[in-house]
């Protein structure tokens, strides 16, 4: 028997999401927690489930997930990424619909590092003229 198992990896910012896809009933587990358990928010099920509905594998995968880094919606969107490229694998024709959507993308925005002789990134120290 050939256990067929398709394994991507997810980033937005700081957080970074490890998938493992399985043909199965349609459960979801994150960091060994229920989806339920691990974001008590509608909106981060939401961000996850939207590239499943969108392809119509909603119900047909067992996904098993790995994730830390950022918050809590960083880390759905770091899913939501990590999923996409999980279906790419499991169908290559998802690609046009998944990439019109914007879940191929990555968020790359990190924080800018603190530059030397200032307060911040950018924010100086208040001038003095006399």
């Amino acid at each position: 028997m050939v256990l067929t198992q398709y394994h991507a990896v997810g980033k937005r910012r700081t957080a970074i999401a490890r998938i493992w896809a399985r043909p199965g009933e349609g459960d979801i587990q994150v960091n060994r927690k229920k989806l339920e358990d691990y974001f008590p928010l509608e909106r981060g099920r939401q961000l996850i489930m939207q590239p499943l509905q969108l392809t119509g594998m909603l119900g047909r995968l067992d996904i098993k997930v790995n994730v830390h880094g950022g918050g809590i919606l960083g880390q759905a969107d770091a899913i939501r990424h990590g999923i996409s490229r999980a279906l790419l694998e499991v169908n290559p024709e998802f690609r046009d619909t998944l990439k019109r959507a914007g879940f191929l993308k990555r968020d790359s925005r990190i924080k800018e590092r603190k530059k030397y002789g200032k307060r911040g990134a950018r924010a100086s120290y208040q001038y003095s003229k006399r």
